[in-house]
């Protein structure tokens, strides 16, 4: 069967790589981390680690990034002769868990193929390989449990929009998920799914979600800037538009211009999802009439925001956060936050980073991807989802919500009582983990 789906893989990726070096060439997407995609091990890892000492974290973006960050910091904490990765598909995943867990420790992901995966298992020699949220990637998968290591799937989820697919398939998929030893399912009903799947019964757990027990970041440095600029500019209320995609920004913009109609010193920040849109987004801003200023044009002032006012002028403009890794910082300037992927069909973004800074939060109706928190905060009224993604409905919701305080007040309370009472699954991970770190290699 790995036979069949590497000759399949392989001239796949063949027969596909003119458009896969266009994409690179046009947009850049891909470039980064070729090499280590193809299976070059980079220098910059210098792994030392006796055999059967590695832990191998695969966090395909920012989200699983983010969501794993606690359970790294524990894994560290309570296994400190274990030498511990973190590979990552994205760039922006990448860039997250480069700042986060420095350079040295994190790496692209090698494409499904032998070639691509053996350099890798044969220097890092992982105990075990903790794969976040629902990565089956078959050679990959065989190739580590041939090599000794155990394989655990963590905050594992399926998907409405995932789960036909994988059902169709089940009898391909199976064999597959024998290789891996444990399943930390999110919930009840992804641990269902699982086994509907493939998975073997008594190899799925339900551990909950790792996103509630997510290390905050540091604040980023802008956070404090911002906020004196705001208060110097008397730009209120802050609306923060975060993790757009292709399809929400123009909408959005719309929705803000009603804003301002009645609040003039509104600011909006806007942050697309993807690093190669900043240019795209920044022109629709531009077509709409509407002031804009890039965060990357303060990275070249050696004064203080607040100091430049008549260069930016924050009043009734955006603010395009054309950066990585500051957004979840930048929420808690918000007086209202809007999570993108929610208004296109794209299953939606994490609410958790607004929510732990007591922000009123409105979503898209399409949270599929976050099926269980999204019904969790809708139940406690903690969320706004809209039936549709008009601009006009998005500017009717915050336009009531801006009228009353105590609404916005009471959303923020009853999001950050969630969280509390939500953690834990980073303690119910390890304990499930253990016995595969603990046992003699």
């Amino acid at each position: 069967m790995y036979f069949l789906y590497s000759v399949v893989a392989a001239v796949g990726l063949l027969l596909s790589s003119p458009w896969w070096l266009l994409r690179m060439l046009t947009s850049g997407k891909y470039r980064a981390g070729l090499d280590e995609r193809l299976g070059r091990f980079p220098a910059r890892l210098k792994y030392q680690a006796r055999r059967g000492q590695g832990i191998w974290i695969h966090a395909v973006s920012v989200g699983e990034v983010l969501a794993v960050s606690a359970l790294v910091h524990e894994l560290r904490e309570l296994y400190p002769d274990h030498r511990i990765v973190i590979s990552t598909t994205t760039q922006a995943g990448h860039q997250i868990a480069r700042n986060r867990y420095g350079p040295e420790n994190v790496f692209y992901f090698p494409i499904d193929l032998g070639f691509a995966i053996r350099p890798y298992l044969r220097r890092l020699h992982p105990q075990l390989v903790i794969m976040a949220e629902t990565e089956f990637w078959p050679n990959f998968l065989h190739l580590a449990r041939k090599s000794g290591a155990n394989i655990a799937v963590v905050n594992a989820r399926i998907s409405n929009r995932s789960l036909p697919g994988y059902r169709r398939w089940r009898t391909l998929l199976s064999p597959v998920l024998q290789n891996i030893d444990v399943f930390l399912a999110q919930s009840e009903e992804d641990r269902e799914r699982l086994i509907a799947i493939g998975a073997p019964a008594e190899r799925v757990q339900v551990s909950g979600n790792l996103k509630f027990d997510a290390k905050p970041r540091e604040e980023a440095t802008i956070v404090a800037e911002l906020e004196l600029a705001v208060a110097s500019a008397g730009a209120q209320p802050v609306l923060v538009f975060g993790s757009t995609v292709d399809g929400e920004e123009s909408v959005l913009i719309e929705a803000f211009r009603g804003v301002v109609r009645e609040h003039s010193k509104a600011l909006l920040v806007l942050a697309p999802r993807r690093p190669e849109r900043f240019d795209e987004v920044a022109a629709l801003v531009c077509e709409a009439g509407l002031p804009c200023v890039r965060r990357s044009a303060w990275q070249a002032e050696t004064t203080p925001l607040a100091e430049t006012q008549s260069k930016f002028k924050l009043s009734g403009s955006v603010l395009l956060l054309d950066s990585i890794g500051e957004l979840a910082s930048i929420y808690r300037l918000a007086t209202v936050a809007v999570v993108g992927g929610s208004i296109a069909p794209k299953g939606g973004h994490n609410i958790l980073e607004p929510a732990q800074f007591d922000v009123p939060i409105i979503v898209g109706p399409h949270m599929e991807n976050f099926r269980d928190i999204a019904n969790t905060f809708r139940e406690q009224q903690a969320v706004i989802q809209l039936q549709d993604s008009s601009a006009g409905e998005i500017e009717r919701s915050l336009l009531d919500l801006l009228r009353d305080q105590d609404k916005r007040r009471a959303m923020g309370t009853a999001a950050r009582e969630i969280l509390q009472r939500q953690q834990g699954a980073t303690a119910r991970t390890l304990n499930a983990l253990k016995p595969f770190l603990e046992s003699a290699p």
